[in-house]
C-alpha cells in the first residue's frame, strides 16, 4: 500500500476488534500514526502490540466513549503524544439484544444511545477544536445502512444510528468552515463479536446467515476489509470534496 496518511494522526475508537481493528491496521499500513481506544483494554493492547511489531507508531488509550472525562483524555493524549489531530474515527458501537422494542430494557435503550451517538457527539465536541487549531481535519462515524433500512429486532439500536446520519449532515455544514470533513459509512451485517452479541450466539448458524445474505444483492456479509477501505477513501484526498456523505456500504441491500 502507499504511504497516502504519512505525517497524519488517526483516532480510531472501537479499535479492538472488528471495523475498528481493520480500520486502525489500514491507516497505520498506510503511513498514519494511530490512536486505539477501546473500552475492552485486553483487546485494545493486542491490537496495539501487534501493530507495534508491523513498524506503526500506536498509543492506546482504554476509553468508554460514553464518558466524558474519557474521551476528553483520549483527545488530550493523542495531542500530547503526537502534537495534533487529523482524523478520527467515531467507529465504536453496541448493540442491545435482538427482541421487540417494547420488551428492550430500559436500560439497555439508554446503553445503545449512550454509546453509539452520546459517544459520536462526544468525539466530535473535543475533537473538533483541536482540527481547528490545526487548520482542518476529517470526522467519519460509523453509522448502519439499518438507519435507512432497519431490520425487526433492533429498532432502538437502528434509531441509535439514524441520529448518526442526522449528525454527520448537520455538523459537515457546521464544520466546514474550519475545512474539517464529516462523512458517515453505513455498513450492512458482519460476521463480527459485534453481530453475534447482537443474536445472543458465538457462532451465525447457516440458516441465520442464509438469511441476512438473501437480502444483499451481491450475496455476501461485509468484510472488515470492505469498511476500512470505504473509511479510508473517505478520509484520504481523494475525497477532498466530499462531506456530509453517508457511504452505503452494504451490497446492494439498500436498493434491492
Amino acid at each position: 500500500m502507499d504511504n497516502r496518511f504519512t505525517g497524519k494522526v488517526a483516532v480510531v475508537t472501537g479499535a479492538g476488534s472488528g471495523f475498528g481493528k481493520a480500520i486502525a491496521e489500514r491507516f497505520g499500513n498506510e503511513g498514519a500514526s494511530v490512536v486505539l481506544a477501546d473500552i475492552d483494554e485486553t483487546s485494545g493492547q493486542t491490537v496495539t502490540r501487534a501493530m507495534q511489531k508491523a513498524g506503526v507508531e500506536v498509543l492506546f488509550v482504554a476509553t468508554d466513549v460514553s464518558q466524558t472525562d474519557q474521551v476528553k483524555h483520549l483527545i488530550d493524549a493523542t495531542v500530547e503524544r503526537f502534537g495534533g489531530l487529523d482524523i478520527l474515527i467515531n467507529n465504536a458501537g453496541f448493540s442491545h439484544r435482538s427482541m421487540l422494542m417494547w420488551e428492550l430494557p430500559e436500560e439497555d435503550f439508554d446503553r445503545v444511545f449512550a454509546v453509539n451517538t452520546r459517544g459520536v457527539f462526544l468525539g466530535c465536541k473535543y475533537a473538533i477544536p483541536k482540527m481547528a487549531e490545526r487548520g482542518g481535519g476529517v470526522i467519519i462515524n460509523t453509522a448502519s445502512i439499518g438507519a435507512s433500512c432497519p431490520r425487526p429486532g433492533v429498532t432502538a439500536y437502528n434509531a441509535t444510528k439514524g441520529a448518526v446520519v442526522t449528525l454527520t449532515r448537520g455538523l459537515a455544514v457546521e464544520a466546514a468552515r474550519f475545512k474539517i470533513r464529516v462523512n458517515a459509512v453505513n455498513p450492512v451485517a458482519s460476521e463480527t463479536g459485534f453481530m453475534k452479541g447482537a443474536l445472543g450466539v458465538e457462532r451465525l448458524s447457516e440458516q441465520a446467515r442464509a438469511g441476512l445474505i438473501a437480502g444483499i444483492p451481491l450475496r455476501r456479509l461485509s468484510e472488515p476489509a470492505d469498511v476500512a477501505a470505504s473509511v479510508t477513501f473517505l478520509a484520504s484526498e481523494d475525497a477532498a470534496f466530499l462531506t456530509g456523505v453517508c457511504l452505503d456500504v452494504d451490497g446492494g441491500r439498500s436498493i434491492s
